[in-house]
């Protein structure tokens, strides 16, 4: 009888939000918003370095990002996917992208499982890629960012920008950058 193929090992990740974890975000009121345009696209400072180190130490980094204003039909995917270009080539240690255009706010749509903060962005990506969700981790700077990393049964990071909005639930760990993010997960490692 022939032998299955060997299952690959799982291997832990780090689930990123986009707008305001790796990129800069639109502030008005106190509420964040995703850049309009890709001039408008700009990493915050030691994002590129940060994520160099974090895939150096083993972890498969993993854009997850809702992006609900193509499904509302207020901003192009062909903008959107411009944006992506631009941040694979900023941060080439980038394994994946998840994104999910659902345009929430109550309108049903198929892939509101996917939608932030629902899991099933970083429950694909983990079936996709062999990722130990035990081992992983989530960063973002939204409620919704930390309910899902809850959801799918990873560690949370929260970035606060002290925005007006509450966390439904509280992160594993709160800080003011991404860079900062990065330095308390290599810190929280098991040593070899």
């Amino acid at each position: 009888m022939p032998s299955s193929p060997p299952t690959p090992a799982l291997r832990p990740a780090i689930f990123l939000d986009r707008d305001g974890t790796l990129n800069r975000q639109i502030v008005r009121d106190g509420q964040p918003y995703p850049p309009a345009t890709l001039a408008e696209f700009e990493l915050f400072p030691g994002v590129p370095a940060a994520c160099a180190t974090l895939a150096a130490a083993g972890y498969v980094l993993v854009v997850v990002t809702n992006q609900p204003d193509v499904g509302r039909g207020t901003q192009s995917a062909a903008v959107v996917e411009s944006m992506h270009a631009r941040l694979r080539s900023l941060v080439p240690s980038l394994a994946h992208l998840e994104v999910c255009y659902a345009p929430g706010q109550g309108l049903a749509d198929p892939a509101d499982y996917r939608r932030k903060p629902a899991p099933g962005m970083l429950l694909d990506a983990a079936r996709t890629l062999h990722l130990d969700l035990t081992r992983s981790w989530m960063v973002g700077d939204r409620w919704r960012d930390i309910d899902c990393g809850q959801r799918a049964g990873v560690r949370t990071v929260f970035i606060d920008f002290g925005y007006t909005e509450a966390l439904r639930a509280p992160p594993d760990f709160t800080v003011r950058s991404f860079p900062d993010a990065a330095a308390v997960i290599l810190a929280a490692r098991p040593a070899p």
